[in-house]
């Protein structure tokens, strides 16, 4: 349940992909306008974020995932209806302060659970077991816009919506005992974010994690454009290559949980990182030489995505790890 929590994210930004040209010239919009609504997303993102977790931390993890899937499923219904470009982005927004509840909580809940080194190696099999959906999500909407068009993707996220929203209400017990329970107050949640910030160890655990982060959504932003309108492939080819990209996730989330308590989180974030550096510089390189074909855009990335598998998970269990009294708080930073 909780990888299906987390497998929101790389549904709402990976499954229209394919579309997105188709969508420019639907809604009579150029390129970068359409881009706006995954940079629109990510803002939404960071700002709900801020505020899910902290108040998790007072309320419990399981009202507010409630609370965030039914504003999903309601700005899902807006994307799928949206006249102009405006409104979608307006719709993309609102998906993304209800969908930041998923990921966001489900890692809380996994440090509820489970200690340090434990919730590394259950973060690990979640991260493998989610990487399903952005597997699927571009071959799924590739099928959709070719069938029923492009907001077609949006009305399945409305269906994965509602499913949430019944196994959250019916299904899901509470993981926050009362006693962790934190006051809701701002000025106690500008001190727990202040504490954070100070502490060098969770700084760094969490700009590694933006920083790879950083790189995976500037290939989503482009990556369509380029491969489909720059080098001419088909949107049903796009997902297939995009599925085989996160192949190379799953295998770096494998690995993750695999050697997370031989290694522990420090070795294997540093390793990574060799791998992330070693695929961005390898597809500079290509560009640069003027190698132009898919696969020097894909196979540097799959690389970087074996990397990525395995930062993700370490360095959210070695941020979350000294932070039981707000989890919440600490995740959504």
């Amino acid at each position: 349940m909780l990888a299906a929590l987390t497998a929101l994210g790389p549904l709402a930004t990976n499954m229209y992909l394919p579309a997105l040209p188709a969508m420019a010239e639907a809604l009579d919009t150029g390129a970068d306008q359409v881009q706006l609504t995954l940079s629109v997303y990510l803002a939404g993102l960071a700002l709900a974020q801020l505020f899910c977790g902290p108040i998790s931390d007072r309320y419990g993890r399981r009202p507010v995932m409630i609370a965030g899937f039914a504003l999903f499923l309601a700005a899902s219904l807006l994307c799928a209806l949206a006249p102009s470009i405006g409104w979608l982005l307006v719709g993309r927004f609102l998906q993304a302060l209800g969908g930041a509840a998923g990921p966001v909580l489900a890692r809380a809940a996994v440090r509820d659970i489970y200690g340090p080194l434990e919730a590394g190696r259950v973060l690990s099999y979640m991260a493998s077991t989610m990487s399903l959906a952005p597997a699927l999500a571009p071959v799924v909407g590739a099928g959709l816009l070719l069938f029923f068009g492009w907001e077609s993707i949006f009305w399945l996220l409305v269906l994965y919506a509602v499913a949430m929203l019944a196994t959250l209400i019916w299904l899901l017990p509470e993981s926050l005992s009362l006693e962790l329970r934190q006051s809701v107050e701002p000025l106690v949640i500008l001190r727990n974010y202040r504490m954070l910030l100070t502490q060098r160890a969770f700084v760094g655990y969490t700009l590694i994690n933006a920083a790879v982060f950083a790189g995976m959504f500037a290939f989503l932003s482009g990556s369509s454009f380029v491969l489909i309108e720059f080098m001419g492939l088909s949107p049903e080819l796009y997902g297939i290559l995009f599925a085989l990209i996160v192949i190379g996730f799953l295998a770096g989330t494998l690995l993750s949980g695999r050697y997370s308590r031989q290694l522990g989180h420090d070795r294997l974030i540093w390793r990574a990182t060799l791998l992330c550096t070693l695929g961005g510089v390898s597809m500079a390189v290509l560009a640069l030489a003027g190698v132009f074909s898919p696969w020097a855009v894909v196979s540097p990335y799959i690389l970087f995505m074996v990397g990525f598998g395995i930062i993700m998970p370490q360095s959210m269990a070695g941020a979350l790890a000294p932070y039981p009294h707000c989890a919440g708080a600490a995740s959504s930073l």
